[in-house]
This record gives structure tokens, C-alpha cells and sequence, in this order.
């Protein structure tokens, strides 16, 4: 059974750091992307950025473009996002999921992605 859990979350000043873990149990990433979502309260989720897992191309949304890395450790089977020079916008519950497609210039949406994880709650305060 494939399975992802977030870890990493935490309350943090404007202009803070913090870093997710998203490993994933069950399968074999070398034939996958993942990627990274948030969910801000009464808003949609929306992908804050993507990995393609053979060849580590990553694309980001371009609201955290400069400010997050995403990244990959293919011995632990596991992506991470670093999150550096937070926004009060950035706040969020951060979802990573497995993708089963992708594109060249952005992320696959959505409906591209299974395996959601249960979530870790990013907070930054003003």
C-alpha cells in the first residue's frame, strides 16, 4: 500500500524557515513525480511545487519561485521542500502526493496526483 506522511510543519515568524518531509512507503519513485500543495483556509488547494523524480526537473509556483527549494533523496524515498524568507500567505496546511504524470513547464494539476498525505500545518505569523 503506497503512502506518504508530511512532517516538518510549525509556527514561525514572517521571514523564518522551516522544512518538510514527505517520505513515501509502498513504491518505487523512479517512474513518478511528486509534488508539493497547500490549502490556506476557505481556499483551494493549489500546488506550490513539483519533482519529477528520474531526472529531478522541479517547477514551482510562482509565488514561492526564489524562496522554496524542492528536492529529492532517492535512497530514503523522500522529497522535501525548504522554505526559506516565509510569508504570512504562506500559511497553510502542505499536502505532498505522488504523480502519475508530467508536464514540461508546469505542474500537472491536481487530478494527476494520488496518494495524498494527511497534511502538516505551516503557520506564519506578522
Amino acid at each position: 500500500q503506497v503512502q506518504v506522511v508530511e512532517s516538518g510543519g510549525g509556527l514561525v515568524p514572517a521571514g523564518g524557515s522551516l522544512r518538510l518531509s514527505c517520505p513515501a512507503s509502498g513504491l518505487t519513485l523512479s517512474a513518478y513525480a511528486m509534488g508539493w500543495f497547500r490549502q490556506a483556509p476557505g481556499k483551494e488547494r493549489e500546488v506550490v511545487s513539483c519533482i519529477k523524480w528520474s531526472s529531478i526537473d522541479t517547477i514551482y509556483a510562482q509565488s514561492v519561485k526564489g524562496r522554496f527549494t524542492i528536492s529529492r533523496d532517492s535512497a530514503k524515498n523522500t522529497m522535501y521542500l525548504d522554505m526559506n524568507n516565509l510569508k504570512v500567505e504562506d500559511t497553510g496546511v502542505y499536502f505532498c502526493a505522488v504523480g502519475v504524470a508530467w508536464r514540461q513547464t508546469m505542474c500537472a494539476p491536481r487530478s494527476d496526483y494520488r496518494n495524498w498525505g494527511q497534511g502538516t500545518q505551516v503557520t506564519v505569523s506578522s
